[in-house]
Protein backbone atom coordinates (compact mmCIF):
# COMPACT_ATOMS: atom_id res chain seq x y z
CA UNK A 1 0.00 0.00 0.00
CA UNK A 2 2.73 2.22 0.97
CA UNK A 3 4.54 1.79 -2.61
CA UNK A 4 1.16 1.98 -4.73
CA UNK A 5 0.97 5.83 -2.51
CA UNK A 6 4.21 6.59 -3.47
CA UNK A 7 4.02 5.67 -7.06
CA UNK A 8 0.75 7.95 -7.43
CA UNK A 9 1.87 10.74 -5.58
CA UNK A 10 5.09 10.82 -7.76
CA UNK A 11 3.28 10.45 -11.41
CA UNK A 12 5.24 7.65 -12.50
CA UNK A 13 3.18 5.71 -14.94
CA UNK A 14 4.54 2.28 -12.83
CA UNK A 15 2.00 -0.84 -13.41
CA UNK A 16 2.81 -2.49 -9.72
CA UNK A 17 1.97 -6.11 -9.36
CA UNK A 18 2.28 -7.16 -5.55
CA UNK A 19 2.29 -10.51 -4.27
CA UNK A 20 1.99 -11.12 -0.57
CA UNK A 21 4.97 -13.68 -0.37
CA UNK A 22 7.43 -15.35 -2.03
CA UNK A 23 5.45 -18.41 -3.35
CA UNK A 24 2.86 -15.98 -4.88
CA UNK A 25 5.18 -13.93 -6.44
CA UNK A 26 6.90 -17.34 -8.19
CA UNK A 27 3.16 -17.81 -9.48
CA UNK A 28 2.83 -14.48 -10.91
CA UNK A 29 6.12 -14.90 -12.73
CA UNK A 30 4.88 -18.28 -14.40
CA UNK A 31 3.40 -15.85 -17.09
CA UNK A 32 6.37 -15.20 -19.04
CA UNK A 33 3.90 -13.31 -21.39
CA UNK A 34 3.98 -10.53 -18.92
CA UNK A 35 7.18 -10.23 -17.04
CA UNK A 36 8.07 -6.99 -14.95
CA UNK A 37 10.84 -5.05 -15.88
CA UNK A 38 11.67 -4.72 -12.29
CA UNK A 39 11.10 -6.17 -9.26
CA UNK A 40 10.88 -4.96 -5.94
CA UNK A 41 11.97 -7.43 -2.67
CA UNK A 42 11.30 -7.01 0.79
CA UNK A 43 13.90 -9.79 2.66
CA UNK A 44 11.13 -10.60 5.38
CA UNK A 45 8.40 -12.49 3.52
CA UNK A 46 5.96 -15.10 4.76
CA UNK A 47 6.51 -18.30 3.81
CA UNK A 48 9.77 -17.56 1.91
CA UNK A 49 11.81 -15.38 2.75
CA UNK A 50 13.65 -12.39 0.14
CA UNK A 51 16.97 -14.11 -0.30
CA UNK A 52 15.18 -17.66 -0.67
CA UNK A 53 13.13 -16.06 -3.60
CA UNK A 54 16.06 -14.08 -5.11
CA UNK A 55 18.13 -17.35 -5.17
CA UNK A 56 15.56 -19.03 -6.99
CA UNK A 57 14.42 -16.38 -9.42
CA UNK A 58 18.88 -15.83 -10.34
CA UNK A 59 18.74 -19.83 -10.87
CA UNK A 60 16.04 -19.56 -13.01
CA UNK A 61 16.98 -18.94 -17.04
CA UNK A 62 14.14 -17.21 -17.66
CA UNK A 63 13.79 -14.81 -14.88
CA UNK A 64 17.25 -14.38 -13.94
CA UNK A 65 17.49 -11.17 -16.07
CA UNK A 66 15.37 -9.28 -14.14
CA UNK A 67 16.48 -6.59 -12.17
CA UNK A 68 15.87 -6.98 -8.76
CA UNK A 69 16.19 -4.37 -6.05
CA UNK A 70 16.27 -5.36 -2.30
CA UNK A 71 14.19 -2.90 -0.25
CA UNK A 72 14.33 -3.67 3.78
CA UNK A 73 14.69 -2.30 7.09
CA UNK A 74 17.51 -5.05 7.09
CA UNK A 75 20.56 -3.57 7.61
CA UNK A 76 22.52 -6.84 7.99
CA UNK A 77 25.90 -7.40 6.88
CA UNK A 78 25.45 -10.73 6.28
CA UNK A 79 22.04 -10.17 3.83
CA UNK A 80 23.19 -7.29 2.36
CA UNK A 81 26.39 -9.45 0.93
CA UNK A 82 24.47 -12.16 0.38
CA UNK A 83 22.01 -10.10 -1.92
CA UNK A 84 24.76 -9.10 -3.80
CA UNK A 85 26.35 -12.59 -4.26
CA UNK A 86 23.25 -14.17 -5.80
CA UNK A 87 22.72 -11.50 -7.98
CA UNK A 88 20.88 -8.45 -6.55
CA UNK A 89 20.66 -5.28 -9.04
CA UNK A 90 20.55 -3.07 -6.11
CA UNK A 91 20.17 -2.72 -1.70
CA UNK A 92 18.09 -0.46 -0.21
CA UNK A 93 17.50 0.28 3.84
CA UNK A 94 13.67 1.54 3.99
CA UNK A 95 13.89 4.69 5.89
CA UNK A 96 11.60 5.80 8.81
CA UNK A 97 10.75 9.00 7.85
CA UNK A 98 7.64 8.51 5.08
CA UNK A 99 9.44 11.64 2.71
CA UNK A 100 12.85 9.93 2.64
CA UNK A 101 11.20 6.42 1.46
CA UNK A 102 9.38 8.69 -1.11
CA UNK A 103 12.69 10.21 -2.01
CA UNK A 104 14.18 6.65 -2.45
CA UNK A 105 11.79 5.00 -4.19
CA UNK A 106 11.65 7.94 -6.74
CA UNK A 107 15.28 7.40 -7.06
CA UNK A 108 15.18 3.78 -8.26
CA UNK A 109 12.06 4.20 -10.16
CA UNK A 110 13.48 7.12 -11.94
CA UNK A 111 16.72 5.50 -12.60
CA UNK A 112 15.16 1.88 -14.16
CA UNK A 113 12.98 4.11 -15.86
CA UNK A 114 16.09 5.54 -17.78
CA UNK A 115 18.25 2.58 -17.58
CA UNK A 116 18.08 0.46 -21.13
CA UNK A 117 17.20 -3.10 -20.71
CA UNK A 118 17.68 -5.85 -22.69
CA UNK A 119 14.00 -7.22 -23.95
CA UNK A 120 14.05 -11.07 -24.01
Amino acid sequence: MKMKRTNSSLEFKHHFSEAKNGEEALEILEDKSNLPDLILLDLNMPKMNGIEFLSILKNNDDLKHIPTVILTTSDNQKDLEECYRIGVSGYILKPLKHEDYVNKIETVLSYWSINELKKY
